[in-house]
C-alpha cells in the first residue's frame, strides 16, 4: 500500500512539474567543503586566514548540511600533500583553493577534480583551467594598470622606475603585463628592473637594497604589495636616499591606507584595493551553490579601484588583521 501511494505521489509531482514547465532537480547532497590556503606568512595572508575562518564560522552556523575543513600550507609541496589528505581522508566533495603557486598546484588540483570534486580556484590561477570549475579573483589587470597610470601622471611622463613582483603565478603575470602595457605609452619612463620579492617584507628589503646599490637615480618604486612596500621603505631609510618621489604598494592594507588618510608620507598618497575578504566570498559562493546543486559562473572578478585621500576612509578597517 505504501509503495502504491509513493508511486502515485511521484507521478503526480512529475506531471505537475511538466505542466508548469519547471525542471525537477535531484536534491543536492550535503557539502563537505575543503579550503586550502597558504599559511599566514605575511599580513595579506593573515587576512586570508582570518576571512576563511570567519566564513567557516558563519556558514556552518547557517547551513546544517555544510562542513568546512581548512588547511594551511607553508609551501607548494605541503599544499599538494594536504590536497591528497582532504580528498582521501576528509573525503571532500567541494574544494576552494588559493594556490601557493600556479604551476606546482595545477596537477594536484586536477587529480582532486578527477575524483568528482567541485573546484573553485581563488586569486592565483592554475596553468590549466580545465583543472577547475570556477575562478574567483580580484581584478589583477586593474591592479597593475592603476599604479602604472598613477606613477606616470605623478612623474609627468618622465623618469626611472623599478618594480617588485610577487611569486611566479598567473596573477603576478597579469599584473606585470598590465603595468608594462601602460608604460609603453610613456617612452620617457624607463623601467630599470622588475624582480620577484615574494610578497614578503624581508625579501622586498633585499631586492630594494640591490636596486638602490645599482641605480643611482630612481624616481618611483612600484612595490606591488603593501607588505613589500614596508620592506621598500626600510631599505630606502637605511640607504638615506631622498630621490624617490613615489612609492606605490597595493591591496589596501590598513597601515598604508592610514598613511594616505593622515598624509604622513608625501611619497605614499595612493594605493589600489585588493581585499583578502574575497576568500570569504569565494567560500560562501561555492558552498551555497553546491548546497543547491548548482555551479558558479566560470569566472567571478571583484573590482580593484584607486585609493586616494578622497576615498581612503572607505577602505580603512582598523579592526581587520590586514
Amino acid at each position: 500500500m505504501k509503495t502504491s501511494i509513493s508511486r502515485r505521489m511521484v507521478l503526480s509531482a512529475v506531471a505537475a512539474a511538466s505542466f508548469a514547465a519547471i525542471p525537477v532537480l535531484a536534491a543536492a547532497e550535503p557539502v563537505n567543503l575543503g579550503v586550502s590556503i597558504p599559511a599566514a606568512t605575511h599580513s595579506f595572508m593573515g587576512g586570508i586566514n582570518y576571512w576563511a575562518n570567519q566564513a567557516k564560522k558563519d556558514l556552518e552556523k547557517e547551513h546544517k548540511d555544510l562542513k568546512i575543513t581548512i588547511k594551511t600550507a607553508a609551501n607548494a609541496p605541503e599544499q599538494a600533500n594536504q590536497l591528497q589528505d582532504l580528498s582521501t581522508v576528509s573525503k571532500i566533495n567541494a574544494l576552494v583553493i588559493f594556490p601557493f603557486e600556479s604551476a606546482a598546484l595545477t596537477k594536484p588540483v586536477a587529480q582532486v577534480k578527477a575524483k568528482g570534486t567541485y573546484v573553485t580556484v581563488v586569486d592565483r590561477g592554475l596553468t590549466d583551467t580545465s583543472a577547475q570549475d570556477a575562478y574567483v579573483a580580484g581584478d589583477n589587470t586593474a591592479f597593475g594598470k592603476i599604479p602604472a597610470e598613477y606613477i606616470a601622471k605623478k612623474l609627468g611622463g618622465k623618469g626611472n622606475v623599478v618594480a617588485l613582483r610577487g611569486i611566479p603565478t598567473t596573477l603576478d603575470n597579469e599584473r606585470m603585463d598590465a603595468f608594462n602595457s601602460v608604460l609603453k605609452n610613456y617612452p620617457d619612463i624607463k623601467l630599470l628592473d622588475a624582480k620577484y620579492a615574494n610578497w614578503n617584507r624581508d625579501d622586498a628589503f633585499k631586492v630594494t637594497q640591490d636596486y638602490l646599490t645599482r641605480f643611482k637615480d630612481i624616481d618611483a618604486i612600484w612595490a606591488a604589495d603593501d607588505d613589500m612596500a614596508v620592506g621598500v621603505l626600510k631599505a630606502i631609510e637605511q640607504a638615506k636616499r631622498n630621490d624617490i618621489k613615489v612609492i606605490f604598494g597595493g591591496a589596501g592594507a590598513k597601515g598604508m591606507v592610514k598613511t594616505i588618510v593622515d598624509g604622513k608620507d608625501k611619497r605614499i598618497d595612493a594605493d589600489v584595493s585588493y581585499s583578502p575578504k574575497f576568500i570569504y566570498d569565494a567560500i560562501k559562493l561555492t558552498a551555497e551553490a553546491r548546497l543547491k546543486g548548482e555551479k558558479l559562473p566560470a569566472t567571478t572578478i571583484i573590482p580593484s579601484v584607486l585609493i586616494t585621500k578622497d576615498n581612503a576612509k572607505d577602505f580603512y578597517h582598523p579592526d581587520s588583521p590586514f
